[in-house]
């Protein structure tokens, strides 16, 4: 096989690269020894790291500090048992552990309006009315899907009959939902005084969500460009 130059110099900067954590000499890293995490978005590669620039400050709607509550309120710590709440360096494992090998789904749980101004490199959009208990089916078996949930077929009489006793003894969450599956899922919304990802959370655990597989960014977007951290504006 022969090689012309273009593709020797492309060669030998990509082994650079890869062997080489902290190939372009980065002054501000994310960790010490982590310089950046990359990850699939919409199907192109995008490297999540901090932006370089040490007088960078925050500007725009994130930099305010005050919102009417309600219902822009300040959120819980822990906003349902069995949840687990993260900051940054934790979503960050999360990418590079689940997400990256397909066992995890990352949710931006806004608005479309919201997430088209900017999100978390490697989220998917589902807004967070999409598991409210009035949604429709569809719609929930179509985000549902993206996270590794099927709809059972459809019971019998006598299964259904026997699934509502179970439902009214607190036996059952759901007979509807099959969450033999489910994947990983962290969800984020604008900010710790943001209770879009909340309210989309305690939706999944009504439906029969496992509570341990699912995570709360609290930050959101807000703490995400405090650090200075990758934002990808999707595609049109």
């Amino acid at each position: 096989m022969q090689y012309n130059y273009k593709s020797v110099v492309s060669i030998g900067i990509a082994l650079f690269v890869s062997f080489t954590p902290n190939a372009f000499g980065l002054d501000v890293n994310i960790e010490a020894e982590t310089p950046f995490v990359e990850t699939v978005h919409e199907g192109e590669i995008v490297r999540i790291q901090r932006i370089q620039n040490q007088n960078n400050v925050l500007t725009g709607g994130f930099s305010k500090t005050s919102r009417k509550c309600p219902p822009f309120c300040i959120q819980p710590m822990h906003v349902a048992p069995g949840v687990n709440t993260i900051g940054e360096l934790e979503l960050l494992q999360f990418v590079k552990n689940q997400l990256n090998n397909g066992t995890g789904v990352l949710v931006d749980a806004r608005t479309p309006s919201w997430h088209q101004k900017g999100t978390i490199p490697g989220s998917i959009n589902i807004p967070f009315t999409t598991f409210d208990d009035d949604q429709d089916d569809l719609v929930k078996s179509v985000a549902l899907g993206k996270l590794g949930v099927k709809k059972h077929a459809r019971p019998s009489f006598v299964k259904k009959l026997w699934n509502s006793v179970l439902k009214l003894t607190g036996m059952q969450k759901s007979a509807k939902w099959d969450f033999t599956d489910a994947k990983d899922v962290l969800l984020w919304c604008n900010g710790m005084w943001c209770g879009q990802s909340p309210r989309a959370i305690k939706g999944l655990i009504r439906m029969g969500y496992p509570p341990e597989k699912l995570h709360y960014y609290r930050g959101g977007m807000q703490s995400w460009q405090l650090l200075g951290l990758t934002v990808v504006v999707p595609k049109q």
